[in-house]
């Protein structure tokens, strides 16, 4: 099979293609035709050495859609349709960046869809991250007004058409206001550039702060998001775009505002139900969401397509298909 193997840390130059064995699944294991996969932050973050634990060379990769080729359990049968994401693929064992992969079967979740392959490899971690953040840690409610910084990546996107659907208002922010459209076209009621301090432009539309807040960008713009929602109001901390986790010299006391609530949402540790992920691809399938794909590249242009992720400059998710 042909896999896009990292021996080291460094630039998306790093990757090199070639010729590997197929993986044979042990017991509690699925081996998968890979067909399509998404790219993510973290793997950006893994690529460049930042994250902790991973040995190299290793195969990237936490996500992916394809056909199952072998169970040895007979659980699943050849050819059926499935998604994989997280549970380590990728970073403790190799993943999707492969025409073959090897998974545990609890990370399996099996779906229905004619959708092509490049679209479905945009939606495992992408919804369920944007699921999990807007459900499980921040449980929005129809009436509500929502924060959503870091609007123009994949996940902020289609967290604003969802809320928009379940009937939230949504303030989706931007660094460039020439991407205000982008934003308003995927559920937007309200766009604010962010110059790093949204408080005083956030309360100026809302004087008593939003209720919840998604944070896309990172530790370091926690502090401002924060202030930014009203008393009782609830903040998750999902996205790291400015790949600055922690907080120097924490201070709950002093950080957090009284009685607003901070969670954070992690694909890794909490996942949707598999009815969920079907549910979505139905209602992409029927056109009530548009996916954000940004650019889809073969497996051959990996380097291509990590370049372009380091850019920012997607406008959507990137998918790369086997």
């Amino acid at each position: 099979m042909k896999a896009a193997v990292l021996y080291h840390p460094g630039a998306a130059d790093q990757f090199r293609l070639e010729e590997r064995p197929v993986p044979v699944p042990a017991a509690g294991q699925v081996l998968l035709r890979v067909r399509a996969f998404g790219l993510n932050r973290s793997e950006l973050m893994t690529r460049k050495g930042l994250s902790p634990g991973v040995q190299f060379p290793r195969i990237l990769g936490i996500e992916c859609v394809g056909e199952v080729v072998q169970d040895p359990s007979g659980q699943y049968q050849p050819g059926q349709r499935v998604a994989a994401l997280m549970g380590g693929l990728g970073r403790d064992y190799d993943g999707s960046y492969a025409e073959y992969t090897v998974v545990p079967k609890a990370i399996l979740y099996p779906f229905r869809s004619q959708l092509p392959w490049a679209q479905l490899g945009a939606i495992p971690e992408l919804f369920q991250t944007v699921y999990g953040s807007l459900h499980l840690a921040l449980k929005i409610q129809a009436g509500q007004t929502l924060l959503i910084r870091g609007g123009t990546s994949s996940i902020g996107l289609l967290a604003a058409q969802l809320a928009r659907i379940d009937g939230l208002t949504v303030l989706a922010t931007t660094r460039n206001a020439a991407k205000s459209d982008l934003l308003m076209a995927n559920g937007a009621t309200h766009v604010l550039v962010d110059d790093g301090q949204l408080r005083e432009q956030v309360r100026a539309l809302f004087p008593q702060g939003v209720d919840r807040a998604l944070e896309l960008v990172g530790a370091t713009a926690l502090r401002d998001t924060l202030n930014c929602l009203k008393p009782g109001g609830l903040g998750c901390m999902t996205g790291m775009l400015s790949e600055s986790w922690s907080i120097p010299d924490f201070a709950p006391m002093e950080f957090i505002p009284a009685t607003v609530g901070l969670t954070i949402y992690d694909s890794g540790q909490v996942t949707a139900p598999a009815s969920a992920l079907q549910a979505f691809i139905n209602s992409v399938e029927t056109g009530q969401v548009k996916l954000g794909i940004g650019r889809t590249f073969p497996l051959d242009d990996i380097v291509a397509a990590h370049q372009l992720m380091d850019s920012n400059a997607a406008g959507g998710k990137i998918v790369v298909t086997t």
